[in-house]
């Protein structure tokens, strides 16, 4: 039966290009250039913000009481938890909500974040899904990547809380619970359909490695 891991593997060069980009390579060992980490966190805000539109969309997308509770549970969490942490942690790296208000999308930012949200509205909760899961699902396995790289560095790491946030149990347990989400939904999935959501993740995640070059060239 088809399972997320049937989407990475068809997209496997993709996919290997965005856990390992050099972005990561350097935020691992602690030498990617400050100003480049400024960058990506404030573009990760507005991405965050379009996150919880997606859910949103997921909410009104939802056929079931239960997929309803699971998309106003993501978009709750979103809204009222982590964008206040990603504004404390902002805060840490000298950008204050101020600069945050004011700030306009990258490319990148607009290339992903209204991607994302067409899949949802052109497609069903399971577009919708596939679409986010380069982002959620990645995160969680480029942060495990990092860790069993023998070049990260942790102790003198100015970006250890990074890979620890995305290495946390509770990340794992979001990471895990979507993919039980996604690994239920894609049993029962033609091989047709299959190859559209195949086609909707590969350039999702081409999306997100222009994300990580974004903060690179702080383009």
């Amino acid at each position: 039966m088809p399972s997320f891991n049937d989407l990475s593997s068809a997209c496997a060069e993709e996919w290997r290009d965005y856990l390992e980009h050099d972005f990561v390579r350097q935020l691992g060992e602690g030498r990617l250039p400050e100003e480049s980490f400024r960058h990506y966190l404030q573009q990760d805000y507005l991405f965050l913000i379009h996150f919880a539109r997606a859910w949103a969309l997921a909410a009104y997308k939802s056929r079931t009481l239960a997929e309803l509770r699971q998309a106003t549970a993501s978009l709750d969490t979103i809204l009222n938890t982590e964008l206040d942490l990603h504004i404390g942690y902002c805060s840490e790296w000298g950008i204050s909500e101020d600069d945050l208000s004011e700030l306009p999308e990258s490319r990148a930012t607009l290339a992903y974040t209204r991607y994302v949200l067409d899949c949802g509205q052109r497609g069903d909760l399971l577009d919708l899904h596939v679409a986010l899961a380069p982002c959620l699902i990645g995160y969680g396995e480029i942060a495990e990547w990092l860790l069993d790289q023998d070049t990260t560095e942790i102790e003198n790491n100015p970006y250890a809380d990074w890979i620890a946030m995305y290495s946390s149990d509770d990340f794992k347990e979001a990471v895990e619970a979507e993919r039980e989400w996604l690994d239920a939904r894609l049993s029962e999935v033609s091989e047709r359909r299959l190859g559209e959501l195949v086609d909707v993740f590969r350039d999702a995640t081409r999306l997100e490695i222009d994300f990580w070059q974004m903060g690179l060239d702080r383009a």
